[in-house]
């Protein structure tokens, strides 16, 4: 087999998309790290556009407002899946963009279709430059970001099982509380004009509610696999 041949067959663009709690992040890491890919989390641009308005007295309920400052702050992301890393204006903003205020915050901000716009083509770009493959996790990938990747993939979990997944995460947290937050997320995720939270109608659904995170993983690891032999 052919050197070139061999390069396609490797550079599958993979799009997992799906709601908080279904182990996207892990499962998408994992892949990529296994399979040799480059990773993004589309998720953690939404977080360090939204952490920089708070940051910067950027009123976030004022969508003009939002849409006005968006342009300004310097997002670069990391795509190396072992160790991901995300920088705004220079500074690491992993540890911050953590936070439940940016939490709390962040479907506001990222449903401004200015904010969108430009982190969409963020997004493209980088994922046109990594040569190499790249496994792009988020809620609108496969719908909207990159519509013609190789794989889509959208994983689900009944509220139950990401409240618990979520709650686990964070110590002393309200698993109740935990599952009215993600239900009330994938309303404003699916519920926004632009872009909003979707399965794409050519992507693999994999429920994960009953699911170890590592029979997940091979589950994706497969499908991958499947499709670089297809290519």
């Amino acid at each position: 087999m052919s050197t070139t041949v061999e390069t396609a067959r490797s550079s599958v663009i993979v799009a997992i998309d799906g709601p908080s709690g279904t182990g996207k992040s892990s499962t998408s890491k994992a892949v990529a790290a296994k399979l040799g890919l480059s990773y993004l989390d589309t998720g953690a641009q939404y977080r360090a556009i939204t952490w920089w308005m708070l940051n910067n007295g950027i009123d976030v309920g004022d969508p003009a407002e939002i849409a006005t400052a968006a342009a300004k702050p310097v997002i670069v992301s990391g795509i190396d899946p072992a160790a991901p890393t995300i920088t705004v204006d220079g500074e690491d903003a992993s540890g911050p963009i953590r936070t439940q205020e940016v939490t709390s915050k962040v479907s506001a901000v990222s449903a401004v279709p200015e904010v969108r716009t430009l982190i969409t083509e963020l997004q493209r770009s980088i994922a046109a430059a990594a040569t190499g493959g790249i496994v792009v996790e988020g809620r609108d990938i496969g719908t909207t970001v990159l519509p013609d990747a190789d794989l889509k993939i959208f994983l689900t979990a009944s509220p139950e099982a990401r409240a618990a997944r979520r709650s686990g995460e964070v110590k002393g947290s309200d698993l109740t509380a935990t599952r009215e937050a993600l239900i009330k997320r994938d309303a404003a995720d699916s519920g926004r004009k632009t872009s909003p939270l979707a399965k794409a109608d050519d992507a693999v659904e994999v429920d994960t509610t009953e699911l170890t995170l590592q029979q997940v993983i091979e589950c994706v690891v497969t499908l991958v696999e499947g499709k670089r032999v297809a290519a």
